[in-house]
This record gives C-alpha cells, structure tokens and sequence, in this order.
C-alpha cells in the first residue's frame, strides 16, 4: 500500500517525466511518449515508470534507448525537482501495452 507521501512524489514525477519526453520527442516527427503510471519504492529511492509510445510498434526501440540514456534524464529530473526532492531515485523505464491489449480485446470481441 503506498503512503500519501509516495503517491505526491509519484505525480510529481510523472508531470516532470512528461515534460522531459515532450521536449525530448519534439524533435522526433511522428514519435509520441506519455508517463502512464509511475510506481517508486517505500524508500523513496528507485522509481518504475511505464510509458506508452506511439506507435506502438517502435515500443520497445524506443523504451530501450530511454532506458540507456537513463542517467542523463535522472539529472534533468534532478534539476526540475532538487527543491522538492533531496535524493534523486533511480529511473527504470518499460512498455506500458495496456491500451494495445485493451484494443485486442475489443477486436476478438467484436469477432
């Protein structure tokens, strides 16, 4: 169960992660990345963050490049919140395919 404490520092990150990647991906034509849903330790001190791409077939291309430059995000991240946080937690990025799956569903349903 997480506090309240957690969920404010979740949501904080997550808009922050959200900025990040919608400067990042201006640049990038045709290439959309959204923060779904942030989960971070009782330590407050490692984070997991799951972001949808569109399109969704690039998913995993670009969730593995986001994983490799993940320092370099961690240290944006530190910048934009270093009055509200004192310990930056460590960033893991994945795939969040929910909306893929919802949308299979609704496809074998309509069968």
């Amino acid at each position: 169960m997480e506090t309240t404490r957690q969920n404010k520092i979740a949501r904080l990150i997550q808009k922050e992660l959200s900025e990040i990647f919608l400067m990042q991906t201006k640049s990038m034509t045709g290439v959309l990345v959204s923060v779904s849903i942030v989960r971070i330790s009782q330590d407050m001190s490692y984070v997991r963050a799951y972001l949808s791409v569109f399109p969704s077939e690039r998913g995993e291309e670009i969730v593995k490049n986001i994983n490799d430059n993940s320092k370099a995000i961690r240290f944006e991240l530190g910048n934009r919140v270093r009055h509200q946080l004192r310990i930056i937690p460590e960033l893991k990025f994945f795939v969040d395919d929910s909306l893929d799956y919802a949308d299979k569903i609704d496809k074998l349903l309509k069968q």
